[in-house]
């Protein structure tokens, strides 16, 4: 069966973060959210753009609520700064969209020194979800969606050389990056048993964005012959983000020819995502490393 934006319950009274939503996917999943009536935050590195994107918002929806936040995730005391904002601005967040992120970028650390793709795309995200779970714990049936992709496939955590010291490679790297999305939300969604607040993952396949300004030329023109748009592409991370069908620990994706396009449906991800010693140790090892711990007990 397809699902579409049309399909999306109404999100009046709601309150969504979207991270990096000034461009591509993030965006366009705020814009969604926002058209159904949701209250939206634009966590956005780049005020400019995300000043940008709210104002478009507002186009195709007058009236729409769109508000911004300064998030860098690249620096984990921006990270504390913008949950500190949020908390005295907010008082519930039904919706957690983790979705920025970068993809094949040359060797570069983060402000903290971690490797730049596993430092953004996970770490990152952890600290901020972490750093926000009280308000999320607080609000009834909240969601954290965390955007993954087809990438965790050949990605590999070793935790002698997470920082990828040894040898940087940009396509290993993100793929360690992607399989940590997942091993984290299977780890959270663990510990959340007897809270009503779920998590979930999405990969919107193969999406035409900026993150694909790293590819090589003849890859990038590969990768553009088999994608989608990202209106398309958003629709796994909305559909896990608002279907009532959907339910915590599952993870969606385009049903298409090797999950590259398509309408969203529940997909399944790598053994290695599913392996418990992993993932536990994963956490313990983000938690060392970011400062941030939650408060929930270990997954059982």
């Amino acid at each position: 069966m397809s699902w579409t934006t049309t399909d999306i319950p109404d999100q009046t009274g709601r309150t969504a973060v979207v991270t990096g939503a000034n461009t591509g996917l993030g965006y366009e999943t705020a814009a969604a959210l926002a058209a159904k009536g949701a209250h939206v935050v634009l966590a956005v590195r780049n005020l400019e753009k995300g000043k940008a994107a709210a104002d478009l918002i507002a186009r195709r929806t007058p009236g729409a609520e769109v508000t911004l936040q300064q998030l860098d995730l690249t620096s984990l005391d921006s990270v504390r700064e913008a949950a500190d904002q949020l908390h005295a601005g907010l008082d519930r967040v039904d919706l957690l969209v983790n979705n920025a992120g970068v993809m094949f970028t040359p060797e570069e650390k983060t402000k903290d020194g971690f490797e730049l793709q596993f430092g953004t795309n996970h770490l990152g995200h952890f600290a901020f979800t972490g750093r926000m779970l009280d308000l999320l714990l607080a609000t009834p049936e909240s969601r954290v969606v965390t955007v993954s992709s087809i990438g965790h496939r050949f990605g590999r955590i070793r935790f002698d050389d997470l920082q990828a010291e040894r040898g940087y490679n940009r396509f290993t790297a993100y793929g360690k990056s992607k399989l940590a999305n997942l091993l984290f939300t299977y780890e959270l969604q663990d510990r959340l048993a007897g809270t009503t607040t779920s998590a979930l993952a999405a990969h919107p396949g193969g999406s035409a964005s900026e993150l694909d300004r790293h590819l090589p030329g003849p890859l990038k023109l590969v990768f553009a012959a088999m994608s989608q748009d990202t209106e398309a592409g958003a629709l796994p991370t909305l559909r896990a983000a608002t279907d009532p069908g959907v339910r915590g620990g599952q993870y969606l994706g385009p049903a298409g020819f090797m999950e590259m396009r398509g309408a969203p449906k529940v997909v399944s991800s790598s053994r290695r995502s599913h392996d418990a010693d992993v993932r536990r140790r994963l956490w313990t090892v983000s938690e060392e490393l970011t400062g941030v711990t939650f408060d929930l007990p270990p997954a059982a």
